[in-house]
């Protein structure tokens, strides 16, 4: 999507709520402890501090209780694939990792600090995340363009010792995950028997169809901009080409249109438009999830003509699947406990919880939780922080 060029005063932009409400930043720094005269000030700076100083240098781990290190996220971005906007830089990337921050400490009290990179090239972000690392508890990466995320993420993953969590993939994932296996309940099936389509096969898509694949679905092909990929198709790098080992059971080579005759789920994350046509060939009690921002690939009131549930990214329709659903809790129940990485299991217990939320009140306009609920953070707090500690990567 191009940014549109365009010149304006502050004092015109200030009438406008959404610059008024990021007017000076969303974001301040507060002191957690007092400093009202001069022995406040000898425990919290100098001669005091140099205490903990020599403390944590015999024992690095001391760091993690007497600095506020242990439990505070980096949102780190690159600028290239922000929202619908595209490489836009990563000074206009910052009211988005703003935002994010502010997120992680509405819902889970999450203390995050923005952190936008003036450098694209992976070598680069790697090396300068993981400098970084000493002064967080983890790193929540985020607008960072495919492929060149999933070896960002892998590297840092395989460096260093704390949660390293791409929100693009693996929040997207366990929210469409948890919406999907609701969805499949309300029409009667298990994942098992569900064929699917994901139109997208950038960072959500490739986590999303990762996920699925790992919590049983029955069948899914995946597409991008040349059609469905397959085992033997030109051109596929080195992720669409394990893509293509993983899915398409069935064998499709052609359009997305084409695979979704007869598939029970649609999921889209492509940006792409889908035709009416192609949402009344699907099986009966379809689901589609056309999650494209701002514009679904197809509008829920068309969808629906056909689909028994329908869902997307925006908040002005029902079955919002918003990563704020996720990521918050996630790293709350990863840094309660200290983990020293994010496994595939706690991203399936997160799932799972988040679904359990939704209970007996299950319906066709609800097959995921708002934001809002309450128990949605801490349902996955403890799931991610219980799963952690049966997957041995807790610390304490």
């Amino acid at each position: 999507m191009a940014v549109t060029p365009f010149s304006a005063s502050l004092e015109s932009l200030d009438l406008d709520p959404v610059f008024a409400m990021h007017r000076g930043g969303k974001l301040e720094v507060r002191s957690t402890v007092p400093v009202r005269d001069a022995g406040d000030l000898s425990l919290a700076y100098t001669p005091g501090v140099a205490r903990v100083c020599t403390a944590i240098a015999e024992q690095p781990d001391l760091a993690n209780d007497y600095t506020w290190a242990g439990g505070v996220v980096a949102v780190v971005s690159d600028g290239t694939a922000v929202l619908g906007l595209g490489d836009i830089g990563p000074a206009a990337a910052m009211p988005v990792m703003e935002g994010k921050a502010l997120l992680f400490k509405q819902f889970a009290e999450v203390d995050a600090v923005p952190i936008c990179l003036d450098c694209t090239d992976v070598d680069a972000l790697v090396e300068t995340v993981a400098r970084l690392a000493p002064s967080f508890g983890g790193i929540n990466l985020e607008d960072i363009s495919a492929p060149r995320c999933f070896e960002v993420e892998d590297r840092l993953r395989d460096l260093l010792d704390i949660p390293v969590f791409h929100d693009d993939q693996h929040g997207t994932a366990i929210v469409v995950t948890a919406a999907l296996t609701n969805a499949a309940r309300l029409t009667g099936r298990p994942l098992g028997e569900l064929r699917a389509v994901v139109a997208g096969a950038g960072a959500s898509g490739v986590a999303v169809t990762n996920m699925l694949i790992n919590a049983g679905i029955g069948d899914v092909a995946v597409s991008d901009s040349k059609g469905v990929i397959y085992q033997g198709r030109d051109g596929l790098n080195p992720y669409k080409e394990a893509l293509a080992r993983r899915t398409n059971r069935a064998g499709f080579t052609g359009s997305t249109e084409e695979a979704l005759a007869g598939a029970d789920v649609f999921v889209g994350l492509s940006g792409s438009t889908l035709p009416e046509s192609a949402v009344a060939g699907m099986a009966r009690d379809s689901i589609v999830f056309a999650l494209s921002n701002p514009t679904p690939e197809i509008l829920p009131d068309v969808a629906r003509r056909y689909a028994r549930v329908v869902a997307t990214g925006r908040s002005d329709f029902p079955n919002q699947i918003n990563n704020v659903l996720a990521f918050p809790g996630v790293f709350r129940g990863a840094l309660d406990v200290r983990a020293t990485t994010i496994t595939e299991n706690m991203k399936v217990a997160a799932a799972e919880a988040l679904a359990a939320v939704v209970g007996d009140d299950l319906s066709a306009d609800y097959v995921i939780p708002s934001p809002f609920d309450p128990r949605v953070a801490p349902a996955v707090t403890a799931a991610v922080a219980e799963q952690a500690r049966q997957d041995g990567v807790a610390r304490r």
